[in-house]
C-alpha cells in the first residue's frame, strides 16, 4: 500500500484553507466554493484543526448557533489522531477505524503536510484490490 506521502502528492496541493477566526458563514461559502467536506483550519499560518460538515450539524445547528457570529475556532475539530508521511494507507485505515473520525492531519515532523480523508482511503484500497487482479464492479 502506498505512503501518506504519494496519497497527498496523488491529491495536489490543499486549497481549501479557512482562519480560525471567520464566521462559520464564511466557512460555509468556502466549502460550497471548493466542493469539500471539510475546511483546514490555521491561525497565524499553521494548521490548528477542520472544520466539517458534521461541526456544522452538531456544533452549530443543533445548539441554535448563528453562524454570522459564530467563529470557526468555536465548532472547529481538534485532536485528530495525526499520520506522518512515511506511514501506510493500512496504517492509516486502522487508525481511521480505531479513532472512528474521517480525516487524519499528515505531519513532516513539526510541518502540516494536508489531510489523508476516508475517501483517499478507500480510493487507495479499490486501487489496490484492482492490482491485484480483482477488478470491482459498481453500479
Amino acid at each position: 500500500m502506498h505512503t501518506v506521502a504519494r496519497i497527498l502528492k496523488q491529491k495536489g496541493p490543499h486549497t481549501n484553507y479557512i482562519t480560525a477566526n471567520s464566521s462559520v458563514l464564511e466557512a460555509a461559502e468556502k466549502m460550497k466554493e471548493t466542493k469539500r467536506s471539510y475546511l483546514i483550519v490555521r491561525s497565524g499560518g499553521k494548521y490548528v484543526g477542520i472544520i466539517s460538515e458534521k461541526d456544522f450539524v452538531y456544533k452549530l445547528i443543533v445548539q441554535e448557533k448563528n453562524a454570522r457570529s459564530t467563529l470557526v475556532k468555536e465548532i472547529m475539530t481538534t485532536g485528530l489522531p495525526v499520520v506522518g508521511l512515511a506511514d501506510n494507507a493500512e496504517q492509516c485505515m486502522i487508525l481511521i477505524n480505531s479513532s472512528k473520525s474521517r480525516y487524519l492531519p499528515a505531519f513532516d515532523g513539526d510541518k502540516f503536510k494536508g489531510i489523508v480523508t476516508i475517501h483517499d482511503l478507500m480510493n487507495e484500497a479499490l486501487a489496490e484490490h484492482e492490482i491485484k487482479g480483482h477488478h470491482v464492479f459498481v453500479d
